[in-house]
């Protein structure tokens, strides 16, 4: 894999679907429709997968590709292959709260070594560079002209006083409890895979996810988070978390910072 060209491409995907996106997210009508599991797509979701797609099997023809919006492509993979989540946060969308994501990520032996996050309602762009180290670029938006890009690196937190961010659409009991075993200097919620960038820009410590995700949920974050020195690890026995698995259904996770103390089921 040409990784400079990797990035490349997925960074002016990443931006080429937020204009799609946000175009929908300003007209009147986002186009809401259900799912067969009743869960909402709207056209930007669609829009959106159909530019990624397009590019990336244009750009990679020979690298198998999973995407959220396409069935037919959630064929058990073992190796390379690329997995996207065109709008990540679609409940944040249709209530018009900002926080949704672009996720493109390519996986390596069950692990996200590259990917891109984009929320291009608040400009926020990270990503991870040709040679996996995690950044964040500048709210430009030109896919010809790569921005001001900052490295971004998690914290070195206290454990005696903790950053904790957790889901703003997916809260429940279990998670507020196992939140409440850790000394909690500060919490908040985002929606989407902004949560990974949250603990990768060391803007917190530590984000446990109790309910059910999908790899294309998670991926590109969990890329972003890895280049910038964090973890994520299954919840039950803090074994990194691998991809590529039947379904593409997570387990409960972890992610962290390293010099948080991880509490135990």
């Amino acid at each position: 894999m040409d990784f400079d060209h990797l990035c490349e491409t997925l960074r002016r995907l990443a931006l080429a679907a937020g204009e799609a996106i946000m175009e929908i997210y300003e007209a009147p009508d986002l186009g809401v429709t259900l799912k067969a599991d009743a869960s909402p797509v709207t056209a930007a979701d669609l829009a959106a997968d159909r530019i990624i797609s397009e590019g990336l099997r244009a750009a990679f023809p020979d690298v198998p590709l999973v995407t959220e919006e396409q069935a037919d492509t959630h064929t058990a993979l073992a190796g390379d292959f690329l997995i996207v989540d065109p709008l990540d946060g679609t409940k944040e969308f249709v209530q018009r709260r900002g926080d949704f994501t672009v996720n493109i990520a390519f996986v390596r032996d069950g692990i996200p070594v590259r990917g891109v996050v984009y929320a291009p309602a608040q400009g926020r762009m990270f990503y991870t560079n040709a040679v996996g180290d995690s950044v964040e670029e500048d709210g430009t938006r030109d896919p010809t002209r790569v921005g001001v890009s900052l490295p971004i690196r998690v914290s070195e937190p206290d454990n005696r006083a903790l950053r904790v961010v957790a889901s703003k659409s997916h809260r429940d009991a279990a998670t507020d409890a196992y939140i409440a075993r850790y000394e909690v200097a500060d919490f908040r919620s985002a929606g989407s895979s902004l949560k990974f960038c949250l603990v990768a820009s060391g803007e917190a410590d530590l984000y446990p996810r109790l309910g059910r995700t999908m790899e294309w949920d998670t991926a590109a974050g969990h890329a972003v988070l890895l280049g910038a020195g964090g973890r994520v690890v299954r919840f039950d026995t803090h074994a990194p978390l691998g991809y590529g698995k039947p379904g593409y259904e997570n387990p409960f996770f972890i992610a962290h910072a390293p010099g948080v103390a991880l509490k135990h089921p």
